[in-house]
């Protein structure tokens, strides 16, 4: 048999991407990562001006892979969230002192993050940066999985590896190429967001605020500003994009209420579309699906990012496990060994995202009565909240070593 000229390749060099990589470093793996788009912070569509809350769990294998130096300095800590719901005398609370951790996430910009990634990529030992280079055809085989990538320079190149990894994104090529399936369901909203200044202090509170026009959240940030994710119906959206910058933070403040007072500044705007996929294989013979590529969530609690770094780090744990043990890691045993430790936090955290938006959709009289008493029992049970607090940071069920400190 032709030796593969990868053991492992990865479609895809975003946040997601990137980190398999960085995860893997040490390894003595030849590893290649194709990407479409330069790599550098200012061309990739990936490392834009959307904020990311990073769970605990995530700023941990940050941490082990060495890239938490890098944002330390400009990622906000979040130490309070609030939640609540407009119109009703509900509402919920976490506090980082009663769960015992230094924050119970922080806030990034997804240019940050990625800058920190482009800067420890190059220095990878046994990785190729293949970029910018689009994939043009996938072909599975008993031993390896064939590729075929198109160069910057227009000329193709074929290539086979022992490992396929799909972190391409909700729309991905690999999955589509290779047949599988995936749900999705348009929620029939957009998120707008922005960065915006209040007048008050944020305190390093995080807020969650649920309204019959959709859910809106504020994140803290540095300099007292806060990012905000303003759910609208597909309906509105245009409208909401096309007012001017006092006519949106009008609307912000009224959705939002007085607890941080009038908005002062709000920087540029941008609205993505919202819906749910789940792809409904994430590993097969030769390959494996990470990242949006597997599962693309409701932003209402900020876990999407999140549960694609765990991928990264449980695939990367089974991956170096096998290897040192002498294991094919393409094989489907090895493989399925990934996909059965991420299906229940993968299937909790998305039943639990779609569930709240829905939830707090429905404008019911005795929904939201019931609402109100809901969130008032959860505050007053510490054990159950607790418990949510633990899986909403990643702290949750069996860690990855990284999620750990531990090395691979």
């Amino acid at each position: 048999m032709t030796q593969p000229d990868y053991d492992l390749l990865i479609i895809g060099g975003g946040l997601v991407g990137a980190s398999l990589a960085c995860a893997l470093d040490g390894l003595e793996l030849r590893i290649g990562l194709v990407e479409a788009a330069p790599l550098t912070v200012s061309a990739h569509p990936s490392y834009d001006d959307r904020t990311l809350a990073l769970a605990q769990g995530t700023r941990r294998i940050f941490q082990t892979l060495g890239l938490w130096e890098a944002l330390a300095a400009t990622a906000t800590p979040i130490r309070r969230i609030h939640i609540s719901e407009r119109g009703g005398p509900g509402f919920a609370h976490f506090d980082c002192r009663e769960e015992g951790v230094e924050a119970l996430g922080y806030v990034a910009e997804a240019r940050q993050v990625g800058a920190a990634l482009l800067a420890k990529l190059p220095n990878l030992r046994g990785v190729d940066l293949l970029c910018p280079a689009r994939l043009e055809t996938v072909v599975i085989e008993p031993e390896a999985a064939g590729v075929t990538i198109r160069l910057g320079d227009n000329h193709t190149v074929q290539l086979r590896t022992r490992l396929l990894v799909a972190a391409d994104g909700a729309q991905s090529p690999v999955r589509e190429q290779l047949g599988i399936a995936a749900l999705r369901w348009d929620y029939g909203q957009q998120a707008v967001i922005a960065n915006v200044t209040p007048t008050l202090p944020h305190q390093n509170v995080a807020y969650e605020r649920f309204t019959q026009d959709g859910p809106i959240a504020l994140l803290p940030m540095s300099e007292n500003r806060c990012a905000v994710v303003c759910t609208v119906n597909d309906a509105d959206a245009a409208r909401v994009m096309a007012l001017d910058d006092a006519g949106f933070m009008a609307l912000l403040h009224e959705r939002f209420g007085d607890r941080l007072g009038p908005f002062l500044r709000v920087g540029r705007r941008q609205a993505y579309p919202l819906f749910l996929l789940k792809a409904r294989e994430h590993a097969r013979q030769r390959v494996a699906i990470i990242g949006n590529a597997a599962h693309t969530l409701h932003p209402i609690a900020g876990q999407g990012f999140n549960l694609g770094i765990r991928d990264v780090a449980a695939l990367a744990e089974v991956v170096a496990q096998a290897w040192r043990s002498g294991e094919d890691i393409g094989a489907l045993p090895v493989l399925n060994r990934y996909a059965d430790w991420r299906r229940w936090d993968q299937r909790r955290t998305i039943a639990f995202t779609d569930a709240l938006n829905r939830l707090f959709a429905n404008p019911l009289v005795p929904v939201r009565v019931a609402r109100a008493l809901g969130l008032l029992a959860f505050d007053g049970l510490p054990p159950l909240k607790h418990k949510f607090a633990r899986q909403t940071m990643g702290l949750y069920g069996r860690l990855p070593k990284l999620a750990r400190g531990l090395a691979l």
